[in-house]
């Protein structure tokens, strides 16, 4: 059975619940959650009795007696500053075994060119797909390509919970699972029935499918074929600066009219491509592209931070190097013969004896 919504044939699913809190589900997504996290007091105590914790996690889902926990709270640089809710591991389990059931239900309906929390998408396909666009919007740089570089003011804090659980509803056709997904959904609040946690992964997941009606009306009602998003950023190209004034007024309207949201007016941009773009950490020129200042130096000042570290034996070897080489594979994306030379002689010059 299909609904249709926002241009696509969306398919009704009714038997969600059943997967979602099966035993082979949370085992699975007790094993993705624990990645990179066994040294966590918190995550070593569950795991201690997991399969207890896991049972009864179970009975509690099963019985519809589940309660959500309570979020600590702690700020991060990241590159702003950022408040993080944390839940507890036994929900953030929970989370995991939600997402890996949802984002299978909601990722098809997805443009394609969402790039945020999918499966072989991310920043750098964002990024690239950008240059493509550009490339074809200036007919290979013959001729003007505009951007327009947009973002959603408080996106995570203004997301309003009702109107996200009526878009999961039109999918998912299951009361017990509508009923979990609510719990999580109104675990957290920064204002009655707004706004969601930014340290769980259902967040993410369910801040694309609040998107995804953004998404569906630009490209489907206003036709518009060179649209990115990342998140709450995006991009839109044209050889029409006017245009793109004007799709301003039409864009905020929407989001204001259907999802309860707003463009931030300070980082409205309109630029031309050979002017360089700002976009998810690096600069695109028509030509070339390069590191944004602002992450070079957060790039360098972590790596300061992780020798300090290493010599005072907080960090492993192993945990340092796998630091460095995240940063190599950030710098194989954009124009950084020298900034390489630069970080290979500071980490040889501070680490060997």
């Amino acid at each position: 059975m299909e609904a249709s919504g926002g241009g696509v044939k969306c398919k009704i699913f009714h038997n969600v619940f059943e997967e979602i809190i099966s035993l082979e589900n949370l085992f699975s997504a007790w094993q993705e959650f624990r990645l990179g996290k066994r040294n966590k007091p918190g995550v070593q105590e569950f795991e201690y009795n997991l399969e207890d914790n896991i049972f009864q996690l179970y009975r509690e889902l099963e019985d519809r007696t589940y309660r959500h926990s309570y979020y600590t709270s702690f700020y991060i640089q990241d590159p702003k500053l950022r408040y993080i809710h944390k839940a507890r591991v036994k929900d953030r389990v929970l989370h995991h075994a939600v997402f890996r059931i949802l984002y299978h239900v909601f990722d098809p309906t997805f443009i394609f060119d969402s790039y945020s929390c999918r499966l072989k998408k991310g920043t750098h396909k964002a990024v690239n797909r950008l240059q493509q666009f550009a490339k074809k919007v200036g007919k290979n740089n013959a001729t003007d390509c505009f951007i327009l570089k947009c973002d959603i003011k408080k996106f995570f804090d203004s997301i309003d919970q009702d109107i996200l659980i009526s878009l999961i509803e039109k999918q998912v056709r299951d009361k017990d699972a509508v009923w979990l997904i609510k719990k999580i959904v109104k675990s957290f609040s920064i204002l009655p029935h707004k706004g969601l946690p930014l340290g769980n992964i259902t967040s993410q997941l369910f801040a694309n499918i609040y998107l995804n009606e953004l998404d569906q009306f630009i490209k489907h009602k206003l036709k518009i074929r060179c649209y990115i998003r990342y998140c709450d950023d995006f991009v839109i190209l044209s050889d029409n600066k006017e245009y793109l004034e004007n799709l301003i007024y039409t864009i905020n309207s929407f989001l204001k009219d259907r999802l309860k949201l707003s463009l931030h007016s300070d980082k409205i941009k309109i630029r031309k491509y050979h002017q360089g773009i700002d976009f998810l950490g690096y600069v695109s020129f028509p030509h070339y592209r390069i590191l944004r200042i602002k992450t070079k130096k957060r790039m360098f000042r972590k790596i300061e931070q992780r020798i300090e570290e290493l010599k005072q034996g907080k960090i492993s070897r192993a945990s340092f190097d796998q630091t460095i080489h995240s940063y190599f594979g950030v710098l194989k994306h954009c124009n950084s013969y020298k900034l390489q030379q630069k970080l290979e002689s500071k980490v040889y010059q501070n680490t060997t004896r």
